[in-house]
């Protein structure tokens, strides 16, 4: 049963994915890039919660659309960081596979909320 937005599971993927992102940048010196991937990081997580919290199915989904363009978001700037060799390639990959998978999860819940709950 779903109490709170930290029993959905696209919410815990997300924060692994912020978390993630933020080990992998501990000694980063591209500030700037830095900076802008650790917030794409936490604003997937952090609109799932605003959205759930906002007890509108029509607000939810809204806000479940801004955390899957935060997540693509993410996706294009670990992209660039495989580009210019900011993050090693295989982090890289593992961490835009999380993003790809936390995309499908909240498309599946989007779609969900369109059919059952409007």
């Amino acid at each position: 049963m779903i109490r709170g937005f930290e029993d959905l599971d696209v919410w815990q993927e997300a924060m692994k994915l912020a978390a993630s992102v933020y080990a992998v940048l501990r000694e980063c010196r591209d500030f700037g890039l830095r900076d802008q991937m650790q917030r794409a990081a936490v604003s997937i997580a952090s609109n799932i919660a605003e959205g759930f919290e906002r007890r509108s199915n029509r607000e939810f989904m809204q806000f479940l659309y801004v955390a899957q363009g935060s997540c693509a978001e993410m996706r294009t700037q670990l992209y660039l960081s495989m580009e210019i060799k900011l993050i090693p390639e295989q982090q890289c990959h593992s961490l835009i596979e999380q993003t790809r998978k936390i995309s499908a999860m909240l498309y599946k819940l989007i779609q969900t909320r369109k059919t059952k709950f409007t």
